[in-house]
């Protein structure tokens, strides 16, 4: 009998759906896998998609986990200084055998201090913050540094859940997931990466972005300076 594995996704308003559903599409396949989605309240949680989700455990009733899986969207900024929130990741990264994140939410684990002197990797517009919390940045599509595992930008998150779950499970296991999703990607245009995008498509969707990005900047900063 497998023993059960626990998976955490962490959920919180304004999270990118497709960063938090990806990897668990992909993770609740893995053997003995028990997936918990967490909030500090079991009410609905509102994604950046116009839909909500719904959490399966709370803070305080979370098992002690073996994956802890920290997503992004705009919703992170207010993480950044959300003390309840970093406690608990901070806690369950202690014990567990991979923390890990998938587009923004590796800001989140810097700002618990979980990234210091680890190579991780961020959605491609938030990347360079993640040096404030003595991260490294790397332009790659999943990272892994000892037990860190990190996804870049939304779609890379499937990525990331096969990635890690060869690790847990075996390559087999993995390959016969991702066959089971037919992920066999053949995207429309190649712009889904700047180094692939046309420079002014690049700029445009960055200043169709500006205040967000500015406001990621200054948590960013106020978070990284409490770390420090």
């Amino acid at each position: 009998m497998t023993a059960p594995l626990h998976i955490g996704i962490l959920l919180f308003p304004n999270v990118t759906q497709l960063d938090a559903t990806g990897p668990a599409q992909v993770l609740s396949r893995a053997p003995g896998a028990k997936l918990h989605m967490i909030w500090k309240t079991l009410d609905p949680i509102p994604t950046d998609s116009g839909f909500s989700i719904l959490p399966t455990t709370t803070f305080a009733d979370c098992p002690a986990l073996d994956v802890i899986c920290v997503p992004g969207g705009a919703g992170q900024v207010a993480l950044m200084s959300d003390e309840q929130t970093l406690a608990f990741v901070a806690k369950q990264a202690e014990t567990a055998r991979y923390v890990t994140s998938v587009c923004t939410g590796s800001l989140v684990l810097g700002a618990a201090g979980l990234l210091k002197g680890y190579r991780a990797t961020c959605h491609w517009w938030s990347r360079d913050l993640l040096r404030a919390f003595g991260a490294i940045p790397v332009a790659e599509r999943v990272v892994r540094d000892r037990n860190r595992f990190t996804g870049g930008g939304v779609t890379a998150g499937i990525d990331f859940g096969l990635t890690l779950l060869a690790e847990i499970a075996g390559d087999d296991v993995a390959q016969s997931v991702q066959l089971g999703l037919e992920y066999d990607p053949q995207p429309p245009f190649n712009s889904g990466s700047p180094e692939k995008a046309k420079p002014e498509l690049v700029q445009r969707v960055l200043a169709q972005r500006a205040p967000m990005l500015e406001s990621r900047r200054k948590a960013n900063e106020v978070a990284a300076a409490r770390l420090h």
